[in-house]
């Protein structure tokens, strides 16, 4: 599996997604360990400093095996999770590891039917593979609470290409700005990414 090079220049439809992520899913946590990959960790400390919340539910989309799930847990322990992932596989591992009330398996673009609200909607590391933005932001505005927040990352060279600056004001009628991180590190001990290819943390608020 030449998994740098397709998560560089990406994966394929939802099914040839789906099938590279179960196949990469008994190893994931440690390959991206050995790439230094801190996204979870750097996520949980903007929450932690730019939100009130510290108790209520969090919505994980694209959860994988659980790297943010994990990390919230070390430093907001009364927050209950549900987490959704493409990769079944994935979601086993997750499931696992006993940080998530539910899981469901779904991709993160398609609507959810869901008869809860959450106080925090996450999507770490997978924003790259989102193709209809406008259609997840209004759908993630549905799964939230008012005044909750969604937190996502996104690869600064697809940030310039999609114009992101542009998309977070075309979603200001819907949400506040309330972080956006300077590019930092995103896969930095990863040969294709290197410290060449950072990410930005956005933090909103749902009006």
């Amino acid at each position: 599996m030449n998994s740098k090079k397709s998560l560089l220049h990406g994966i394929g439809n939802q099914k040839e997604t789906r099938l590279y992520y179960d196949s990469w899913a008994d190893n994931y946590d440690e390959t991206l360990k050995t790439w230094n990959y801190r996204a979870p960790q750097k996520s949980v400390k903007i929450l932690k400093k730019y939100t009130s919340i510290k108790s209520g539910l969090i919505l994980d989309l694209a959860c994988g095996t659980g790297l943010f799930g994990e990390e919230v847990l070390k430093v907001f322990d009364s927050f209950k999770i549900d987490g959704s992932d493409i990769s079944s596989i994935s979601l086993k591992i997750a499931h696992k590891k006993n940080i998530y009330r539910k899981l469901f398996k779904n991709n993160f673009e398609d609507k959810m039917y869901l008869k809860i609200n959450y106080d925090i909607v996450s999507l770490i590391g997978a924003m790259t593979y989102c193709k209809k933005h406008k259609k997840l932001f209004n759908n993630v505005s549905k799964y939230l609470n008012k005044g909750g927040v969604f937190i996502f990352t996104q690869r600064t060279d697809l940030w310039d290409k999609l114009d992101f600056n542009q998309k977070l004001i075309d979603i200001s009628k819907n949400y506040n700005l309330i972080y956006k991180s300077k590019p930092i590190d995103y896969l930095p001990k990863n040969n294709d990414f290197t410290k060449n290819i950072k990410i930005r943390i956005v933090l909103i608020q749902k009006k």
